[in-house]
């Protein structure tokens, strides 16, 4: 076996995604996992509506709207469930709004894969090994179009650590790489108060290499299209829908070519459509749908949150959240935490 083989095989396990793996030919792709319990509770179509401190990872356009210091954490033990109790998915956000210059963001992601067993070729152990991959980005949003049009980028570096090198190969399974996210957010579409739209560009960035360049695999580029409308805005209750649809765009074809190319298996697609209720600006309750069907994760979501303003300046907000994890185990528990100041 190559390193290669080993490091993806090790991979997929420890994820429980091989369907999705399978189509996509991506590597990197803890970058896909959605972060946030309102996100998620929303059947993680969420692009559209993003104005939090998530709202970086989900369309950096977006957070050209916010106008209040925000801070995000967010904390997800993955397949936890199944078998496995100590792989967790983790977010910590930044956004502040700068008169005259902008919207300025941070980010930080990191997939805690866990414990692993090393062994030699003959089978004998050597020990164990973490597994984990880590990225941090910066941003910058602009309202280029005053109350109706935002515009953002991100840049991130990524660091991803499979395992050690093995009995096979005298290699480690590890790559350093970097990426792109560009987006935009419309308010108001065709003049009609609370329907906006997204368009989103996400992991623009170059192959990722653990060995060499020759057995390098594409990163996990993905384009999404997103659609939200505030049905009911009052200071006694909210109501809002969402629908999002997205497509990893990635294949063994140069990177630019992937934009014609990566659309070849249209039935690769997933959807999600959500909605929230909110009951005196306090209490929020959240449904939705999820659908890969190709990758076989699909089925409903939930969720609920408490938003609680203090000062008449900051605002708390805790939100939880369970979204369909796939075979492996029925759901994922998403808690997520946020401050506005």
């Amino acid at each position: 076996m190559s390193l290669r083989q080993i490091t993806i095989s090790l991979c997929l396990v420890l994820l429980g995604i091989a369907p999705l793996a399978a189509i996509s030919q991506g590597s990197l792709l803890f970058l896909t996992f959605e972060p946030g319990g309102r996100a998620n509770g929303m059947g993680r179509a969420y692009s559209a509506v993003a104005d939090d401190a998530y709202a970086m990872w989900w369309n950096p356009g977006a957070t050209a709207f916010n106008r209040k210091g925000q801070l995000a954490l967010n904390h997800i033990p993955w397949l936890q469930g199944s078998g496995i109790n100590d792989m967790f998915y983790e977010y910590l956000g930044w956004n502040q709004y700068f008169e005259g210059i902008g919207n300025l963001n941070a980010h930080v992601v990191l997939l805690d894969a866990g414990t692993q067993e090393q062994t030699d070729s003959s089978g004998l152990p050597l020990g164990t090994f973490h597994s984990f991959d880590i990225a941090g980005a910066v941003g910058y949003s602009y309202e280029v179009i005053p109350a109706k049009l935002g515009l953002g980028a991100n840049f991130k570096l990524i660091y991803s650590y499979l395992a050690p090198a093995t009995g096979f190969t005298d290699s480690e399974g590890k790559a350093f790489s970097f990426g792109f996210d560009i987006g935009a957010k419309y308010l108001d579409v065709a003049d009609i108060e609370g329907l906006d739209m997204a368009l989103v560009l996400q992991n623009l960035g170059p192959d990722v290499t653990f060995v060499d360049n020759e057995q390098a695999d594409p990163s996990p580029m993905t384009l999404r299209l997103a659609a939200a409308f505030e049905l009911i805005n009052n200071p006694i209750n909210k109501m809002l829908f969402s629908v999002e649809a997205s497509k990893m765009l990635a294949n063994d074809d140069p990177l630019l070519k992937r934009f014609i190319t990566g659309w070849e298996y249209m039935d690769e697609t997933i959807f999600g459509v959500g909605a929230e209720y909110t009951y005196l600006q306090l209490l929020s309750l959240r449904g939705g749908y999820f659908l890969d069907a190709v990758g076989e994760v699909t089925g409903p979501s939930f969720g609920a949150g408490i938003n609680y303003t203090f000062s008449e300046r900051y605002k708390l907000n805790v939100d939880f959240s369970m979204v369909p994890a796939g075979e492996l185990t029925d759901f994922n528990k998403v808690f997520s935490i946020g401050f506005e100041y």
